[in-house]
Order: structure tokens, then sequence, then C-alpha cells
């Protein structure tokens, strides 16, 4: 199924409307004690934000999409087995325990792929009130100002963004990589990686992520004309986890070649 870009438009200022409500629920809600548990281990953390923030976008795209299928961090989604339709991607606080112990570096994502075509992706960051949206039809923004593309750096022109833990240990190549990049960094979430990404502001960025991590952040990277791939340099499985690579199209040259090696 098509949708017009009229339609797709209007998908974009809804989920727009709804991100502004979770933002200011998320603001006022960091205001009162938290209360955090943990999921596959006591660095995997869980909040009451968490959950609160995924019963609310799953109603809401449920009322709106009577077609949708929903992947979702949380438990409150499908079990989705197939791209097939409307496939909508949430993940409610990317990004946890910046949100827990630093009260920044996290954000909102929310995706939408139609028989596993990239639509729309929406990555907010919760902190600084910037929304980047968009997708293929209609171009990505930052609330309302439209972005262009970065420059196509290499890899040793900039720097590369990594997971902390698999850079610890030295795997899929990522000391390489860290070493022959400019600077490196971690940051630790998904979305704000993405953002800087797409911004310019890093080269690349790769780490394990699920696929809420990832399916926002792929449709708008993808828009500005980044290369997106697993390690290996392969499309991602959009519904299992994937050690996803986004970069620059130079810079993903240049890792790829350094994990390959």
């Amino acid at each position: 199924m098509t949708l017009r870009r009229f339609e797709i438009q209007d998908i974009d200022q809804t989920v727009l409307l709804w991100l502004e409500e979770l933002r200011t629920k998320t603001i006022a809600a960091m205001q009162d004690e938290l209360t955090v548990g943990t999921k596959s281990d006591v660095r995997d953390l869980v909040t009451n934000v968490d959950r609160a923030n995924e019963k609310l976008i799953n109603q809401k795209i449920r009322a709106y999409d009577s077609e949708a299928h929903i992947v979702s961090e949380e438990g409150f989604g499908d079990q989705q087995r197939d791209m097939k339709g409307h496939v909508w991607f949430v993940d409610p606080i990317d990004g946890t325990m910046n949100f827990v112990k630093e009260r920044e570096e996290f954000a909102i994502m929310i995706a939408l792929y139609i028989d596993n075509q990239p639509v729309l992706g929406w990555i907010l960051d919760v902190v600084n009130n910037t929304v980047y949206h968009g997708g293929p039809e209609i171009g990505v923004f930052a609330n309302q100002l439209r972005l262009t593309p970065p420059m196509d750096e290499s890899l040793a022109q900039g720097i590369v963004l990594l997971s902390g833990a698999r850079l610890l240990y030295g795997m899929f190549g990522y000391d390489h990589i860290a070493k022959a990049a400019l600077g490196y960094r971690v940051i630790g979430a998904a979305g704000p990686s993405f953002i800087r990404v797409i911004r310019g502001q890093a080269v690349g960025y790769s780490s394990k992520m699920m696929p809420w991590d990832f399916a926002a952040g792929q449709v708008l990277a993808k828009t500005l004309g980044l290369s997106v791939s697993d390690i290996d340099g392969q499309p991602l499985d959009m519904l299992s986890s994937n050690i996803v690579l986004v970069a620059t199209n130079r810079a993903h040259r240049d890792i790829l070649a350094l994990h390959k090696s």
C-alpha cells in the first residue's frame, strides 16, 4: 500500500502532537522519584516512565491506524513475525541508563514502515525539545528546520560513536575503528547517537541494537543519503537484534574494511 504525500504529512504532524504530549509527561515525571527496575541484567534498566510512555504511544497508534502492528520494547506491542502491512516501532525511553543517572542524552523514538519500506521516523531529544523527523517522501527536519545531507567525510576526518562495552573488549574491530578515527565517543544511547550522525557531528555510529533502537534512525539516515547496514555490510533484519552501522558513505567503507580485516 502506497501512501500519498499529503497522507504521509498528516501522519507526521499527528505523531509530532503525540510527542509534544509525551515530552510534557516525561519532563513532569522527571521531577518525581522514578521507579527503577531491571530486565536482562543490572545494567538493563526500565522505569515507570518507559512503561507509561509505551502504553500511551501504543494506544494512540492503535486508535489512529486500524492496520497497525506494533514492535515495542516493554512488552505492550505485538509478536510480529514479518514486515507486511503497517509496522510501527516504539522506543518509549531510549537510553534509560542515561535517563535515570544523567537526566540527559536520552530520546523517545517512533518509526513507521509499510511492507518493509521505511516511511517515517521520529527521534525526540526530550531535554533539548527537538524532534528529528521525516522520511524519503518529505525529507528530514529538526522541528521545522529542514536538514541537508552531512558532508561525506572519511573515518579519519571525523568522530565515530561506538558501543562502550564492545569497544572495551575489542569486539567487531571497534578498537581498530576507534584508533583510525579522528576521535571517538561513547554516548550510551541510540537516538542521541543517530542524531549526531545525521547532523554531521559524527561520521559514524555502531552498536548492538534491537529493532526499536534503530528503526527511526535508519529512516532518517537513509533519507539523508547515509549508509545503514549491519557490521558486515548487509541489510538490517528489522525484527531481530543487529550490530548496526550508520555512517557517511566514505566512513562506512572505511569501517567495513577495518572490521573485515
